[in-house]
Order: C-alpha cells, then sequence, then structure tokens
C-alpha cells in the first residue's frame, strides 16, 4: 500500500508540474497580446507634443546634459515603453525638441520682418528679429547657462537641423532680394553661409558683448552693417 501510494503520488506530482496545458498557454498568449494592446493604445493617444513638452520642462529644470528618457516619461506621465516607441535614446528628443523650439523662433523672426518694402530689408530685420528673440528664448537661455559645451560641434565641427533650417530661410530671401533688385548678385551659398554665421556669432555672444555697450545700439549696428553688406 505505501509503495502504490508513493507512486500515484509521483504520478500525480509528475502531472502537475509539468508544461501547461494547451488552454493555459493560450490563456498566456491572449493576456501578453492584449496587454501589447494597450501599450500600443496609450502610445497612439500620446502625441509627440506632449512628450516634447515633458522634455522641454526637463531641460528647464535641470539642463540638457542631466535630462533622462525615464524622467522625461515621469513628467510626461508615460510609461518609458511609450516613450521608446517614439525616440530611441534621450539624444534624439532632444534634437526633436531643440528643432522644434529654435524653428519656432526662426519662424517668428521671419514673421516680423515680412512687411519690409524690400527682401534686403525683411532679411535684415529678420535677422535681428532672430538674435534677439533667441537670446530672450528660455530653453536657448538654459543651454547657454547649463550646457554651451553641447554647442561647440555645432560652432566648429557640423552644422545642426535648426542651422540648416535657418540657412533656407536666408537662401530664400537672399534669392528673393536679387530678384527684386534689393540684394547684390553673389554666391548664393556663400552668401547664406556668411549671413548664417553672422548671426550665430550674436546668438552666441550677445550677452557676454553687451556686458558693456548697449544692446540695441549693438543690434542696431548689427543691422546697418548687414544691410550694407547686401546692398547692389
Amino acid at each position: 500500500m505505501a509503495d502504490d501510494s508513493h507512486t500515484a503520488f509521483q504520478r500525480y506530482d509528475s502531472s502537475s508540474s509539468g508544461s501547461p496545458s494547451p488552454s493555459a498557454r493560450e490563456s498566456a498568449r491572449a493576456s501578453s497580446a492584449l496587454a501589447s494592446a494597450r501599450a500600443r493604445q496609450t502610445a497612439t493617444r500620446v502625441s509627440n507634443e506632449v512628450l516634447l513638452d515633458a522634455a522641454r520642462e526637463c531641460v528647464l529644470a535641470v539642463g540638457l546634459r542631466r535630462t533622462t528618457l525615464a524622467e522625461i516619461a515621469r513628467t510626461a506621465k508615460v510609461s518609458r515603453m511609450t516613450l521608446y516607441r517614439r525616440f530611441p535614446d534621450v539624444r534624439s528628443v532632444l534634437a526633436a525638441l531643440t528643432t522644434r523650439e529654435f524653428g519656432a523662433v526662426l519662424r517668428q523672426a521671419d514673421t516680423e520682418g515680412a512687411t519690409a518694402p524690400t527682401a534686403r530689408e525683411r532679411l535684415t530685420r529678420s535677422a535681428v528679429a532672430a538674435v534677439r528673440l533667441l537670446n530672450a528664448d528660455p530653453l536657448m537661455r538654459t543651454v547657454l547657462d547649463k550646457d554651451s559645451g553641447v554647442l561647440l560641434p555645432h560652432v566648429v565641427a557640423r552644422l545642426g537641423r535648426t542651422q540648416r533650417f535657418g540657412e533656407q530661410v536666408i537662401s530664400a530671401l537672399l534669392e528673393t532680394g536679387r530678384k527684386d533688385g534689393s540684394i547684390r548678385a553673389g554666391h548664393p551659398r556663400a552668401q547664406a553661409r556668411a549671413i548664417l554665421l553672422m548671426v550665430q556669432s550674436f546668438v552666441l555672444s550677445l550677452r557676454a558683448a553687451t556686458a558693456d555697450v548697449d544692446a540695441g545700439a549693438l543690434l542696431a549696428e548689427f543691422a546697418h552693417q548687414l544691410d550694407a553688406a547686401l546692398r547692389p
């Protein structure tokens, strides 16, 4: 009897601790699929703008270098997996953020010059507005104050997306100015690049340069020099 009981127990134990039944496996797969579907629905409901707004909040609080994907996800009130589905790493989030923010500033600057009677005057006004607006922009000020080193590669090694976008705006205005006769003929790409570098130097150095020089007077001189350089 003892041997029979032991044998029965072994058989029962073996069947109980083995592989899950087909119905159990099917149930597990269904649960996993449901969880994945819910995660995808959550990711779809959260727009990129919400995620970039959260990234902006983090950067303003701690700077670019100290911002993490985990902190962005917490600020956006989403899971890290939701964020990973949109952006593979923190660099891609911050690149999208700076492109959005600084691109909007450049578009606003272009709008400020839109009423000028000639393309040369429009370009001059827009360039001065870009310097002024970027220096007043909270994100740019945070980058300059806390993480100015991250800008160095875009000054000495390669142009970033925001710089390329600004150069496209400049190129379009130069082309219009050559057609309306307000801007002298010249090498199109060289002209655009030279103006980009002028604007860039003022953006990066305006605060230091106005420590003992009036900012309004300096920007007025910038406008005068740019206008004179573009006259036919």
